[in-house]
């Protein structure tokens, strides 16, 4: 079995060391391990400090891509190194790596497909109540989303089983922590979470510039991910809202002419109709919605059985010839 441990990288060249120190060579359950770093457009020393750390499988981009496509395309490159496992960690050392052992034992014995460290946020100092409490929120809603019970959707520590990277498919280029949540969750993946500490800050986040920066990118990828797998959820709600909303003033359009007192009261006939139009463009908004939910989950099983194909990977159940991983990067070549 063998382990990648990927790292996306901007401009780390003075954490980096302490990452690559500290992950663990040796892990129970597993024959190799490496790792891998992503180069999202470093413009200082970063690539150079993990070559003298003796590293030797990267990505590069030219340009910043973003955490999520930098996720994404080091997922690719694992698999094609013929990865059993991929943790994903950070480049500023936040994480302990010592826990790497914890968080692939769940996978190796076969109790889960998504391993998510617990960052026990209410214990991070460095924390505002304010942050304290969105981070609550947001696990929250996408406990909700994806029918989990996790305490810590927006950690970047997680272990991936193989098998659970031939289904999920990240889209989004901010960050991809929840959207994998909510689809794991959505396609019945097994997922647990272990609890760890975090180690001092080291730097601010990269990822935003300000806190309402993160809640706003966070909340999209939030309604766009439950909106791929739900989207006629909030259809049906908004098709019972304004129909019910449309139906009171024809109701007392109708008790006023009961009383002969219709006179005069035609805007409630007026706001009753437009009430009602939007209840049935939310319905049929709804259907168009669900199918494009059905064409989706097609288009999902064609890009699985294409990615079991690309890296020789079996469906559950089937065995195959065993084969040579595939070689090469089409997009982010390996340097």
């Amino acid at each position: 079995m063998k382990l990648i441990v990927q790292i996306p990288c901007l401009n780390e060249e003075e954490t980096l060391p302490s990452v690559l120190a500290t992950i663990p060579r040796q892990v129970p359950g597993v024959d190799e391990v490496e790792i891998l770093v992503i180069d999202d457009g470093c413009t200082d020393r970063t690539v150079e400090v993990a070559r003298e750390h003796g590293v030797t499988h990267f990505v590069h981009h030219a340009r910043t891509q973003g955490l999520g496509r930098s996720f994404r395309d080091g997922v690719v490159r694992s698999l094609e190194l013929g990865a059993d496992v991929v943790v994903n960690t950070d480049g500023d050392n936040q994480y302990p790596q010592e826990r790497i052992p914890d968080l692939v034992r769940p996978i190796v014995e076969g109790r889960a497909d998504l391993v998510i460290a617990d960052r026990q946020t209410h214990l991070i100092g460095h924390f505002s109540p304010l942050k304290k409490l969105l981070q609550r929120v947001g696990s929250a809603v996408v406990n909700r989303a994806a029918g989990t019970d996790l305490p810590d959707a927006a950690s970047g520590f997680r272990a991936y089983s193989r098998e659970s990277l031939m289904v999920l498919n990240a889209i989004t280029r901010f960050s991809y922590t929840m959207e994998t949540i909510i689809q794991a969750g959505n396609k019945r993946l097994k997922i647990e979470s272990v609890p760890i500490t975090t180690n001092a800050k080291s730097r601010e986040s990269r990822l935003f510039r300000s806190t309402p920066e993160h809640v706003a990118k966070s909340a999209a990828a939030i309604v766009r991910s439950y909106m791929m797998y739900k989207p006629y959820v909030l259809f049906a709600w908004l098709t019972a809202v304004f129909g019910f909303l449309g139906m009171i003033p024809f109701v007392r359009y109708g008790i006023l002419w009961l009383r002969n007192r219709e006179d005069g009261h035609l805007q409630s006939l007026l706001l009753g109709a437009l009430l009602l139009i939007l209840a049935f463009m939310s319905l049929m908004l709804g259907v168009i919605s669900d199918l494009i939910r059905s064409n989706r989950v097609l288009i999902e099983d064609n890009l699985e059985h294409t990615k079991r194909s690309r890296f020789h990977v079996p469906y559950p159940g089937v065995d195959l010839p065993a084969r040579a991983p595939v070689r090469g990067l089409d997009r982010a070549a390996e340097r």
